[in-house]
């Protein structure tokens, strides 16, 4: 995990051909509050430097969201799903092909936006415009994201957690002493003053606080088990519990809703120096804090956590589930009945989840863009990093008991042994 980790950091350091780096820079510095600075957030500071790695991730995800889409809307992907391992190497597939598609389109508007973007000196940032410069950026993109895709599944299949939410995360926590260093010298300067340092400081401490609290919450639903005989034993009546979490999504739908932004923003934004007014108009409006630009983001936060809950949780198929083992609810029928009191709490609970989710993200956006702090600092980065972060320490541990436990399984194997001698 460590070593696939530092491969893609590395990779973030690898630049594009045929870009001029000081340009760039100066680019980036006049655009750096606004989307660009978003997108260089998720992407590792690999935007800014414009490499291999630019788009990161985030087309993969992009992929997966349009065929989750697609299996509620299209029924043979919906059989696909359901065809166990086979189905999900299929869709699997379909989504890295979908990914070299979006990232195709992407890397062919980053293209065309760099040649018609200029420094402070009226100087293109690309060296050689043309037809040989888009090719060859489109195909170091593809190749950089298809990478990291690749990276991603090892971690995953050969290492600890998810080797995508990994990624993600590092090229977060990579950002963080650039940011604090750029707010510290804020305050320095005066731009800042040192009440309002305080206040981000204990704002960020208090939200790290509040999402290990919602997410370690779960709203616990008594099951009851009958008196039953196994064999010549009567095994008395016992009573379990069903955890429900207050976020069951995790951070899907801030990450999914940035990525769906993130490609429309992008080409607008690209497009503005040279396009049309009404594009110009659009990339303004869907500036970073601006009022459209938040009202789609809790929007598509609000869509994804109800979406992305129907998709963990099937209320139906937990009531059969109760039902085959002889469990039930005090007072609620097994079955249908069971099925719909599980869908009504559910229900409820993504409705705080959502509103968690919302505030979590959109309440510091504001304070940053009045503040012009850096996104990293955001609710959103802080719930990435902290989320994962929680996922990750869980199955070290995981991974760390079961080796105790390989371990003494050796050694009562070997004391056995030894007694047969």
């Amino acid at each position: 995990t460590v070593l696939g980790l530092i491969v893609f950091r590395f990779g973030t350091f690898i630049p594009l051909p045929g870009i001029d780096p000081h340009i760039l820079s100066d680019i980036f510095a006049r655009n750096q509050n606004g989307i660009l600075g978003m997108f260089n957030m998720f992407a590792g500071g690999a935007l800014e430097r414009m490499t291999i790695f630019a788009l990161n991730i985030m087309p993969y995800i992009s992929a997966s969201i349009i065929l989750q889409l697609g299996q509620s809307v299209i029924p043979s992907l919906a059989a696909l799903k359901k065809d166990g391992e086979a189905g999900h190497r299929k869709i699997t597939h379909y989504t890295k092909m979908l990914t070299v598609l979006i990232t195709i389109i992407q890397g062919y508007g980053i293209a065309v936006g760099l040649e018609g973007m200029t420094g402070s000196a009226g100087v293109s940032a690309v060296v050689n415009p043309g037809y040989v410069f888009k090719f060859t950026t489109v195909v170091s993109l593809v190749g950089g994201t298809m990478f990291i895709v690749w990276l991603g599944d090892q971690i995953t299949s050969r290492g600890v957690g998810n080797g995508s939410s990994l990624i993600i995360t590092v090229g977060i926590i990579a950002n963080i002493p650039g940011a604090l260093a750029q707010t510290f010298e804020l305050g320095r300067v005066g731009s800042m003053s040192l009440g309002v340092i305080a206040l981000l400081m204990a704002m960020i401490v208090g939200l790290i606080y509040v999402i290990v609290l919602v997410e370690r919450a779960q709203r616990k639903i008594t099951i009851q088990y009958p008196k039953r005989q196994m064999g010549a034993r009567m095994m008395s009546s016992e009573n379990s519990h069903l955890p429900l979490k207050i976020n069951p999504t995790g951070v899907i739908p801030p990450i999914f809703a940035s990525s769906l932004l993130l490609l429309p923003i992008t080409i607008a934004n690209f497009s503005a120096e040279n396009g049309p007014s009404w594009v110009q108009s659009l990339s303004q409006l869907l500036g970073h804090g601006q009022p459209l630009y938040l009202g789609l983001y809790a929007a598509l936060i609000i869509f994804f956590a109800f979406f992305y809950t129907a998709i963990v949780f099937n209320p139906e198929e937990t009531a059969d589930n109760l039902k085959k083992h002889g469990g039930f609810i005090a007072g609620i029928r097994p079955g249908k009945n069971t099925a719909d009191y599980l869908d009504y709490v559910i229900t409820r609970l993504t409705v705080l989840g959502a509103a968690y989710l919302t505030a979590l993200c959109i309440l510091p956006e504001v304070l940053i863009s009045k503040l012009s702090v850096p996104f990293v600092l955001g609710g959103t980065t802080l719930l990435i990093v902290v989320q994962v972060t929680m996922d990750f320490v869980g199955q070290l541990q995981s991974h760390l008991i079961a080796y105790q436990y390989e371990g003494l399984i050796k050694k009562a194997a070997l004391s056995n042994r030894g007694k047969k001698k």
